[in-house]
């Protein structure tokens, strides 16, 4: 650090005191800094006004006066520190903060006084011998590497951890910072900034080689003296729009690894300015500290990235699949996991498309046993075996046979129900071919608004090895719609005291207000109504899928979406 200069107030007469001079408030309030002052210090309230200050802060900040706003006088980051500190919210705010006024590197430390009032010292380098500004200073670098650690490790996304790096090494370690990550040998995501300047990240093609020690960081071996590194040598990439005067105006670089878990995860190279003071030992070890503590952020930051992206590939075949119009036919489908915040449970429904409109799109809804992800994993298991089975479909016992085969030769695998449809447009009318194994029967909605249930009946799934089943057919004239749907349905507890079910008795009434309505809209107000019957309370998975006749008289060869959940 650079030390302060001590020069005298010209803000009103020197006294002849042993104290250094002091500036009283127009508010009448004794300030704060007294004694003998070997730093400049400015007592400001809560609401950000001066009340008070010491000719060395006079010198050094030209604006300050009794009864200006601190943000008048002061630098943003000093401004910001008093607003974090009067601001009473959350955690208590750090004791230090840390940037450059004019030439000088000052760390600024908070001292609480009466009615919410603050005195900052404003401590520079080469202070009195007689001062604690070494034991100052650690406290300081501590707090910092505290203060990152909290910030990094709150934030899990990888860019923004990396942003708030390059800005807090900026600040409080140099001029300039930069960050760049491991890469795949020819591009390297690259983050810059200054220490007052926005934030710049981009993936850049870059050679390693070109600027000294910054290959080797990369690799996670030991950081590159700064004296052993030549300024003009700092590629132009490395260099962030902010830093006036470019690559000319560097007069000392630093490279330091960001060292993970196991394995590197980047490296840090900073930069200061030619006017400022190299980079001492001291500082050197601490900006190791910084990138320790940085780097193992990082590392936290990327795995969780990874995690959660190999969530997002292993979750995104058990979602339900959008539904729409196949063949004149409409299909729509709705879905709530029992788990709030989840998007995948026990129930599943699917729908395979026919080749050609004479031949039988196969439609399917069924219920694992369990909840949750786990159920979720089984349910994909099924539905991969049904979609293996596709080939029998013409003949539902034999699929259903061969499947319930498959599933007991699997010892992870329990029961399941399920309804499974075939469906072909024949002119206006949908004709349905409707079994069941062991799942709640299917509705169906006339357009009189007459609700009547589907007599297909059968054994559950992966139970039992001898099976049976019974397959209806029928037949759906325009708008008219079959409901498929689970025993998370009528089985919701809800209502005015929150434990009656929800029942097949209040389904077929809100069906029976349905009638002549698209799918879609039957979906969507059945979810609606059964949602607000369960409302807060606890739910087992709930699905729905309604297969309709359209009114209208369109092409039967068109595969439209819907938007169906």
């Amino acid at each position: 650090m650079v030390s302060l200069p001590e020069q005298k107030s010209t803000r009103g007469p020197e006294r002849k005191s042993t104290r250094g001079p002091e500036q009283k408030s127009t508010r009448g309030v004794v300030p704060a800094a007294r004694g003998c002052e070997p730093f400049p210090a400015v007592t400001v309230d809560a609401s950000g006004i001066v009340l008070s200050h010491n000719a060395q802060a006079a010198a050094l900040l030209a604006r300050v006066a009794v009864g200006v706003a601190l943000g008048e006088a002061a630098p943003a980051w000093l401004t910001e520190a008093h607003l974090r500190r009067a601001g009473g919210a959350g955690e208590e705010p750090p004791a230090w903060a840390e940037g450059r006024i004019g030439a000088h590197r000052v760390t600024a430390l908070a001292v609480p006084g009466a009615d919410g009032a603050v005195t900052w010292w404003l401590v520079g380098g080469n202070a009195p011998a007689s001062t604690a500004r070494e034991p100052a200073r650690e406290r300081v670098r501590a707090g910092l590497l505290q203060e990152l650690s909290s910030e990094l490790l709150a934030s899990p996304d990888v860019d923004r951890c990396t942003a708030m790096t390059a800005q807090r090494a900026a600040r409080h370690l140099a001029d300039a910072a930069v960050v760049v990550g491991t890469g795949d040998g020819r591009t390297f995501p690259v983050t810059r900034c200054t220490a007052d300047g926005p934030v710049a990240q981009q993936r850049i093609a870059l050679d390693p080689g070109q600027l000294p020690g910054l290959e080797e960081a990369l690799q996670g071996l030991p950081a590159v003296s700064s004296r052993w590194i030549d300024p003009r040598q700092v590629p132009s990439w490395a260099v962030p729009e902010g830093f006036v005067g470019g690559v000319a105006d560097i007069g000392s670089v630093v490279v330091v690894p960001l060292p993970g878990h196991g394995v590197p995860t980047g490296c840090l190279v900073l930069l200061r300015r030619r006017r400022d003071a190299g980079f001492t030992p001291a500082e050197e070890s601490f900006a190791q500290l910084f990138a320790a503590r940085a780097g193992a952020a990082l590392s936290v930051a990327r795995d969780h990235t990874r995690r959660a992206r190999s969530t997002e590939v292993l979750t995104r075949d058990l979602l339900p699949p959008a539904l729409g119009r196949v063949h004149g036919i409409c299909f729509s489908g709705g879905y709530r996991a029992s788990v709030a915040g989840e998007l995948v449970g026990g129930d599943f429904y699917d729908l395979y498309p026919a080749g050609t409109p004479e031949a039988e799109t196969v439609a399917v809804l069924g219920d694992v046993c369990g909840k949750g992800l786990e159920a979720a994993v089984v349910a994909g298991r099924v539905r991969n075996v049904l979609q293996a089975l596709l080939p029998f479909a013409a003949d539902h016992t034999r699929l259903l046979t061969l499947l319930n085969g498959a599933l007991l030769s699997s010892c992870r695998t329990p029961f399941v129900t399920l309804v499974l449809v075939t469906a072909v447009r024949q002119d206006a009318r949908v004709r349905l071919r409707i079994s069941s194994a062991g799942h709640p029967a299917p509705l169906l909605v006339r357009l009189t608004g007459r609700v009547e249930e589907v007599r297909a009946c059968g054994s559950l799934i992966g139970v039992f090895a001898d099976i049976e089943f019974r397959t209806a057919e029928v037949a759906l004239q325009p708008g008219e719609t079959c409901l498929l749907y689970s025993d998370g349905i009528t089985e919701a507890r809800g209502g005015p005291l929150g434990d009656v079910m929800f029942s097949e008795e209040r389904l077929r009434a809100v069906l029976a207000q349905c009638a002549g309505m698209p799918a879609e809209a039957v979906t969507e107000r059945v979810q609606m109504i059964v949602a607000q019957w369960v409302g807060q309370g606890p739910h087992d998975d709930m699905a729905v899928l309604a297969i309709g006749a359209p009114r209208d008289r369109r092409p039967t060869t068109v595969h439209e979406p819907t938007g169906g959940r």
